[in-house]
């Protein structure tokens, strides 16, 4: 099987549903500028030579349904014979995205693909607009349908994760996420343009367009006697509360994937390529250890060990989730999620994969680091790892 490099990966910035930066924002102007953004980064790259365009999203409805993957690259400017489609594996639908891109390159049915992903959280609820569960299978099988902070309550308490864990740990998001922020270390993020109503004088609304380019999630203020003070969201007595969840959020993503032989052809200098993809199923009610079963399935089909790994991106849904399976695998915890993870930056469901995807080559650049694992859990019970590898 051929190899399949990826050449260029970038994120807009990811920001706050309902009241952040892009809420007035459509997700297919944030995909259409990020595609575009990753065409113009990727030297002698015509959009007419992209064999096809890969994009997850969790709730593909509404401003994102009908195909967005296909209608973002006629909106992007793609020639109209270069396809697109829409995957939805929920939270690792960007990461699928990528992945199905690479194996269309790396079985030689493409030479260059783009991978990404989008959701837009203020537009499209979690759940979408008109969620309509199979009545007779909820009565037996109702785990399949709970909601997510449920699942990371049932993680917390199994796996005694107690609340003070999982509040230093999402302190610790905020604080690596500020301070990366603070350093310029983000280089996978691109000022993106955002648009906002603004009332006039004569009372009608007038649509505005402004540069938004930084995460703005990122609570620098924010102390562990604060987030201690916050209530159970899920459960009467329970340990998981708004502070030591991911944040819902709108973004998007895109990764530009080539075979070998366009990346000598266009003279293009790659960063990474991607290894390996692994996915498991687990417990409905448990989905967040995932990744504990995810990572490890990977790295037997890649014959590595977790001290191989120089930096890992495992989506914080949940710091239970997160810390748990962190935990189990015995990950140094210093190179996990070394500018923060979801609690600070954000979870915007169908672009994480993609997002993270751009976040960890960043990372493996900075720190040099020959291999690298994206991994995140998935609702409905999965877990899903990737494994990339530096070029030299």
């Amino acid at each position: 099987m051929r190899e399949a490099y990826i050449v260029t990966s970038v994120r807009t910035p990811g920001c706050k549903m309902g009241k952040g930066a892009f809420k007035d924002t459509r997700p297919e102007d944030l995909l259409t500028f990020i595609l575009n953004t990753a065409i113009e980064k990727t030297p002698n790259l015509s959009k007419k030579d992209v064999d096809d365009i890969m994009v997850g999203c969790c709730f593909p409805e509404a401003e994102q349904g009908l195909n967005i993957g296909r209608i973002v690259g006629q909106m992007a400017g793609f020639p109209v014979e270069v396809p697109g489609a829409t995957i939805n594996r929920f939270c690792s639908s960007g990461l699928e995205a990528i992945c199905q891109a690479a194996l269309r390159v790396m079985a030689g049915w493409a030479e260059i693909t783009i991978g990404g992903g989008v959701e837009s959280m203020s537009m499209v609820p979690m759940g979408g607009n008109m969620p309509r569960p199979h009545p007779e299978y909820t009565r037996t099988h109702p785990e399949l349908y709970i909601a997510m902070g449920v699942t990371a309550e049932n993680v917390a308490k199994k796996y005694e994760i107690p609340r003070q864990a999982q509040d230093e740990f999402a302190f610790h998001s905020h604080m690596k996420a500020a301070e990366a922020r603070r350093k310029n270390l983000f280089t996978e993020l691109i000022p993106t343009p955002a648009v906002r109503y603004v009332l006039s004088d004569n009372d009608t609304y007038k649509k505005e367009t402004f540069i938004q380019d930084f995460d703005d999630g990122i609570r620098e203020e924010t102390s562990l006697d604060a987030l201690a003070k916050l209530k159970s969201a899920f459960s009467v007595k329970g340990t998981v509360t708004a502070g030591n969840s991911s944040q819902t959020t709108d973004g998007a993503a895109a990764s530009v994937i080539v075979s070998e032989t366009k990346v000598k052809e266009l003279d293009l200098k790659p960063i990474a390529k991607l290894k390996s993809y692994a996915l498991v199923g687990c417990r409905p009610e448990e989905m967040g250890v995932g990744p504990k079963y995810a990572i490890p399935k990977l790295l037997k089909l890649a014959g590595l060990g977790i001290s191989d790994i120089g930096v890992f991106e495992i989506n914080e849904a949940f710091a239970s989730q997160a810390l748990y399976c962190v935990k189990a695998l015995d990950i140094d915890i210093k190179k996990v999620n070394i500018h923060g993870g979801a609690i600070a930056l954000g979870h915007p469901l169908g672009c994480t994969g993609a997002k993270l995807c751009s976040t960890l080559l960043a990372n493996m650049i900075q720190t040099g680091s020959k291999y690298g694992i994206e991994s995140m859990c998935i609702g409905g019970g999965m877990g899903a790892a990737a494994l990339f590898e530096l070029c030299e």
